[in-house]
């Protein structure tokens, strides 16, 4: 890392060491304006600052994410460790209003008798009168949540004219203070049970992850209340039938097996375990087999339903979240169930929603950090190797140990025999994106990075010499050209000694591995995997081509010797011989069709060509002539500047006019 960078970023990883309040990050531009600091002095600090943002954005942004799923987590170890309504009830509530950051949280409970809601729990109220509200169905926000059993929010209760204001709800609400309210509803199956809501003393705009999140809380809560009905059932029923004992004790029993499934579940949640772990524990205890169905297999009774519901011979319940299916539970081999072990059963699939979802949310952050990292080896190479080695040390990935860069693309020209055509357009945005997928697996299996990059993806993989970079290249091709219907192409560097040392290193090494890339599809090898060494001397140059003096002489010599009269011609007489040549090759060595490309007259081809005859040789198009032609081209594009590289046929207007050759 350069002085100048060091003394830009240092205040601000101080300032993202510490926490320091976004207002802070203007003190180091302030101070330096002050001081006098040169325009670039103060661009850069600016620079540097706005990077700081918007890392303390991204941490501010997982340490929330992360403060949500535990506080799912804990949720369900206290209901899977409390037995007391009310306790559960106030837990869910606290956890609500800590979560949301509002100033007040509550929740109200269905009348069947009166055909209303009423106050159950609040926290954070001030107000006796707002505590003992009573809200008939359609009145304010929350009679109209358990009417239509839908979620609504507002930023400001009293001038949003969508809710029915009476005089007893206003009064409460305008005695407690409240302005922004969101409220979601607890159901269970069809029926709405209550409402539970998340409140603040002032004009807010609730975020629609913050609806999803409380609408997890109100499900956990029409779970706690379900089981507690049930258990007042049975207790009520040991109490009143003496004659009953048996099926009492029985249905003690699964109550207690519901239980401990429960306390299994939340334990399998605390210690990350997958989808297989909660079928084999459920499984165990409800007797039968328990398997997990994608959602393309779930049949539409369970897709419709929010219950455990009966379908041939099995049982299904669907695994879902925030209306997405994710898939279902299915119970086989146990034909009656009785209503606590279809709890059982919908809890399970509750379970599994989070483990999918958090697996989700943690695959997704993984593969974006390793993504990042590797950008950062590529494109800023003056990084910190101690910071960097301890960023990778969190992805479990060595960067002081030897390593291969992979650059993969979507198979160009499979289809196109092995004189390579032009390319109709970039790969279908699915098969990048199954590329991109692949790629991250594969990097997180063998612990190394993966990034996508210029229409491709780029791998750093430990290399540990067991196999060349060659073996390394055609091995990634298969196995991510398994993912891909079209086949990927890989292009292998030679090793980087080590990369968190030397990052400039990557960087060149994923030119390197570019270049191969290029040559592959020059030799219609689409689809295949191959290291520069592979191709000889041509292997040999692209290898070198970053290493220092002699390596742009080789190049060109190489294409001096191979084209030169003809890059000479074009130069001296300004005429397109070149380009003509890209064409011809491009078009299978057909006149016509490169006439067409080039958008000139048959003959005016039929002269170039004869020109390049008479320069080159009359053996110009036998085929190793014809090959080394096609290199040379291709190389003499690869050298030239990125503004001035054409693809067959694209030479610049004003070569591409008709001239005498």
């Amino acid at each position: 890392m350069s002085d100048d960078h060091a003394e830009t970023e240092t205040p601000y990883l101080a300032l993202l060491a510490r926490g320091a309040p976004a207002a802070e990050y203007e003190r180091p531009v302030l101070r330096a304006r002050a001081d006098g600091a040169p325009p670039d002095h103060l661009a850069a600090l600016d620079r540097a600052k706005h990077l700081a943002l918007r890392v303390q954005a991204e941490l501010e942004d997982r340490r929330r994410r992360e403060a949500e799923l535990s506080a799912l987590f804990a949720t369900a170890h206290d209901l899977a460790g409390l037995r007391d309504l009310d306790a559960v009830l106030q837990a869910i509530v606290q956890r609500a209003r800590s979560l949301l950051g509002t100033d007040v949280a509550y929740l109200t409970l269905h009348d069947p008798a009166a055909g209303d809601t009423y106050m159950r729990v609040t926290d954070g109220s001030v107000s006796a009168r707002f505590q003992q509200l009573r809200l008939g169905m359609g009145e304010g926000l929350g009679g109209l949540v358990a009417q239509t059993a839908r979620p609504y929010v507002t930023d400001d209760y009293f001038d949003d004219p969508r809710f029915q204001h009476t005089r007893t709800i206003d009064s409460g609400v305008r005695d407690e203070g409240l302005v922004a309210i969101l409220g979601v509803p607890l159901r269970l199956g069809s029926r709405v049970i209550g409402v539970l809501f998340a409140a603040d003393r002032r004009a807010r705009a609730f975020e629609r992850g913050q609806t999803a999140l409380l609408a997890s809380f109100a499900a956990h809560a029409a779970v706690a209340i379900d089981t507690a009905n049930l258990l007042a059932e049975t207790r009520s029923a040991l109490a009143g039938l003496e004659a009953a004992n048996e099926i009492i004790r029985d249905r003690s029993a699964v109550i207690e097996r519901a239980s401990d499934v429960h306390d299994r579940l939340t334990a399998l949640v605390l210690r990350g375990g997958d989808v297989h772990d909660v079928a084999a524990a459920v499984a165990e205890s409800l007797g039968g087999q328990v398997t997990f169905l994608e959602a393309g297999e779930c049949p539409a009774a369970a897709v419709d339903s929010s219950r455990a519901v009966r379908h041939g011979d099995g049982w299904y319940a669907a695994v879902s979240a925030g209306g997405e299916l994710l898939g279902a539970l299915a119970l086989s081999g146990h034909p009656a169930l009785d209503p606590v072990d279809q709890r059982t059963l919908e809890r399970a699939a509750m379970v599994t929603s989070l483990l999918q979802l958090a697996g989700r949310q943690a695959g997704e952050a993984e593969q974006r950090v390793r993504g990042e990292l590797l950008d950062d080896l590529l494109d800023a190479p003056g990084r910190d190797p101690r910071l960097l080695r301890e960023r990778a040390a969190r992805l479990r990935a060595d960067l002081d140990t030897p390593h291969v860069v992979l650059a993969a693309r979507v198979a160009e020209g499979a289809a196109q025999g092995c004189v390579p055509g032009p390319v109709e357009g970039p790969p279908p945005a699915d098969h990048r994106q199954r590329l991109w997928s692949a790629a991250s697996h594969l990097a997180a299996t063998r612990h190394g990075l993966a990034a996508a990059r210029d229409g491709g993806t780029v791998l750093l993989l430990p290399h540990d010499g067991r196999h060349s970079p060659s073996e390394e290249a055609r091995r990634a091709a298969r196995q991510l050209g398994a993912a891909v219907p079209a086949g990927v192409t890989v292009g292998a560097s030679a090793p980087v000694r080590a990369p968190a040392a030397d990052p400039g290193a990557v960087a060149a090494a994923y030119a390197e591995a570019m270049r191969c890339l290029d040559v592959l599809h020059v030799l219609g090898r689409d689809g295949e995997g191959a290291a520069a060494d592979d191709f000889g001397f041509v292997g040999l140059l692209l290898a070198e081509a970053g290493d220092g003096a002699g390596s742009g002489d080789r190049i060109g010599r190489f294409v001096a010797r191979t084209i030169g009269p003809v890059v000479e011609y074009d130069t001296r007489r300004g005429t397109a011989l070149v380009p003509t040549l890209d064409a011809y090759f491009a078009g299978g060595m057909s006149p016509a069709r490169t006439k067409d490309a080039l958008h000139v007259h048959v003959n005016t081809v039929a002269q170039r060509l004869d020109r390049v005859g008479r320069l080159l040789g009359p053996d110009w198009q036998t085929p190793a002539r014809a090959l080394e032609i096609q290199l040379a081209l291709r190389l003499h594009r690869l050298a030239a500047p990125p503004a001035d590289r054409r693809g067959p046929g694209g030479a610049s207007p004003a070569r591409d006019r008709p001239r005498p050759a």
